[in-house]
Order: structure tokens, then C-alpha cells, then sequence
């Protein structure tokens, strides 16, 4: 089934620089409206979800233990990655090419070796470190806004930096669940600021750009598949306020096997359309997916998914005490 374009539509349109800021599409009664109705959901789900037990999913329990591998995991999501990248000589993100870029094929030789550096799975503390140089070079490259699109990426790198996999057990390590927490809190938050940011840059804030993908891909377009008549930018509004939608899911941290499963079908569902390129873009997301997922079902660390660095650290211990 198609659904609605979360992809990235700068992967997929020619000369993606050539479409500039419409802000006033974003100011339009109706984008702003969708706006706050999406704001107003994300606040009724974070206040709900405090209420909730935890894991909210209970059959999914067993999934949780594999949390103590998910350093492991995330390094070789990020090593693939960017191994990937490097070989299209791609800085980060698809559509940042290094074709044209003094030096090019230096960066994307770097870029590669940290990926192997990532999927050995040794010292990557400082891999993470290294990394997170690179989101400044893709501001100076390419402007913040590029930067801020890719950093579900370096978000997994700073996650690695703050957890990284043990020397055993083939990476597995089983920290305190305050560091777990700040470790899930930079990861989460990466992620949903990317795709918050891509929400506005791809679609309310550049509407051009998002009917110019629609043309190219016009299986997109769901509700004008099943008979629905619904305008091009109506379609381009609601696509934009679900993907912003998911980013403050995210950023939230709240009912996380929920907001996984569900934002996972459409993400996975692009597959299908795109191919090899969204697969390669969208690898960080599925990393982070499948962290959020694992430590939300963990019964040690599932009270540490939702939790925010000034969270009393003996609050958070008591009710990991009191759960075990």
C-alpha cells in the first residue's frame, strides 16, 4: 500500500537547492491550524502516557532482552550508514553530494573509515566523538538546515559517546539507569528534532518542493488513490503534520512501543517506492526505532526512555526498584 511521503523529497528531486523557503505556506490558517491540532495531540499523548503502565505492551517484554546489546546494534546501524554514504560519495544524507566539494573525495574517504571504525565495534566512544565533528562541517557545507535534517544521525553518535558497547559479550553492557537515560534522551531527541525540522524544510516551509516530488511520485498521493478528493497542498499539509507529529512523539519519549509500531509502517512502506536510496537515508531512523523499541520494553529501562536529564536520579531508581 502507498502512504503518505515520509521520505525525504531532497533524495528524490532534481536539483533539490533550486526550491527556496515559502514560509508563507506555513502561516496559511489551515497549516497553521493542522499545526496546532498536531501540538495539542502530542501534549494529550505525553500527558496520557505518564499515566500508563510501563512497558505499555506487555507481550513485548521479551524484546527487551536485547537492551544490553544496543550499542552494539546502533554502531554497526551507524558504520553501515555511513559506509554507504561515502561510496555514493554522499556527506550524511543522500542528498548532500561531495562530487563537487573541495576535498570531496577526502571527506568520503574519512566518512568510510569511520563506518568500518563503527561496525568493528571498538573504541567507539571517541568514533563518536569524531563523528559528532561532522555535523559543523556539514553546516559550513551546506547550511544549518541540512545539518539539522541529518541529525538523527549524529544523535546516534552522541548516544555512542555517552553508552558505548562493552569489551565482552560480544559489545553487551548493562549500565545504571540514569546514564541509560541521558544516553535514550539525546537519542530520542535527535531524531525527533530531525524529522520536526524535515516536517517544515520539505513540506509547510517549502511547499514547491513537495509538489514537485508528488509529480514524480505520484503513488504517494493515498487519498487520491482510494477516490478521495483532497488538493495537492491539503496532501502536503497533512503529510507534514503527521511527520511533525511523530518528531514530538519522539522528542516525547512517552508510550514508545506504540509510537514505534505505528510510525513504523510508513516509514518501512517508502521502501517499496524508493528503493535502495531511502534504505541507506533511513538506516539512523531504524536504528533509533529499534533502540526506543527495546528499551521500552525492558522492564529495568523502560522508566528511562521518557525521562529528561534534571529527573531526580533517586526518583528514577526508586521505580526501577519498586517495578523490579
Amino acid at each position: 500500500m502507498p502512504s503518505l511521503p515520509l521520505a525525504h523529497e531532497k533524495w528524490f528531486v532534481d536539483d533539490p537547492g533550486a526550491f527556496h523557503a515559502d514560509w508563507a505556506f506555513a502561516r496559511t490558517a489551515s497549516s497553521l491550524a493542522l499545526i496546532a491540532a498536531v501540538a495539542v495531540v502530542a501534549l494529550v499523548w505525553h500527558l496520557v502516557g505518564a499515566r500508563l503502565p510501563r512497558p505499555e505492551l506487555p507481550f513485548l517484554e521479551p524484546l527487551g532482552r536485547l537492551a544490553p546489546w544496543v550499542p552494539r546494534l546502533l554502531g554497526i546501524h551507524l558504520g553501515v550508514s555511513l559506509l554507504s554514504l561515502a561510496v555514493r560519495d554522499a556527506y550524511l544524507a543522500p542528498n548532500l553530494s561531495l562530487e563537487h566539494v573541495p576535498g570531496g573525495a577526502a571527506i568520503a574517504f574519512a566518512e568510510g573509515l569511520l563506518g568500518v571504525w563503527f561496525v568493528t565495534g571498538a573504541w567507539l566512544r571517541p568514533a563518536g566523538l569524531v563523528t559528532l565533528l561532522l555535523g559543523p562541517l556539514a553546516a559550513l557545507l551546506a547550511g544549518p538546515v541540512a545539518m539539522l535534517e541529518a541529525i538523527d544521525l549524529l544523535g546516534i553518535a552522541l548516544f555512542l559517546v555517552v553508552l558505548p558497547p562493552g569489551r565482552d559479550r560480544y559489545g553487551a553492557v548493562e549500565p545504571p539507569v540514569e546514564t541509560a537515560a541521558l544516553a535514550i534522551f539525546a537519542l530520542r531527541v535527535c531524531a525527533g528534532l530531525a524529522l520536526v525540522v524535515l516536517a517544515f524544510s520539505e513540506k509547510f516551509a517549502n511547499p514547491a518542493l513537495a509538489r514537485e516530488f508528488i509529480g514524480n511520485y505520484p503513488a504517494f498521493d493515498l487519498f487520491d488513490l482510494v477516490g478521495i478528493p483532497l488538493s495537492g497542498d491539503a496532501f502536503i499539509r497533512m503529510a507534514g503534520a503527521i511527520e511533525l507529529l511523530f518528531g514530538l512523539l519522539l522528542i516525547s519519549g512517552r508510550i514508545p512501543q506504540v509510537a514505534v509500531i505505528v510510525a513504523g509502517i510508513p516509514f518501512n512502506a517508502t521502501l517499496f517506492f524508493l528503493g535502495r536510496t531511502e534504505l541507506i537515508g533511513h538506516l539512523p531512523v531504524y536504528g533509533v526505532m529499534l533502540a526506543l523499541l527495546v528499551y521500552g520494553s525492558s522492564r529495568r529501562y523502560a522508566d528511562a526512555v521518557p525521562a529528561w536529564p534534571w529527573t531526580a536520579r533517586r526518583g528514577l531508581r526508586a521505580r526501577v526498584v519498586a517495578r523490579a
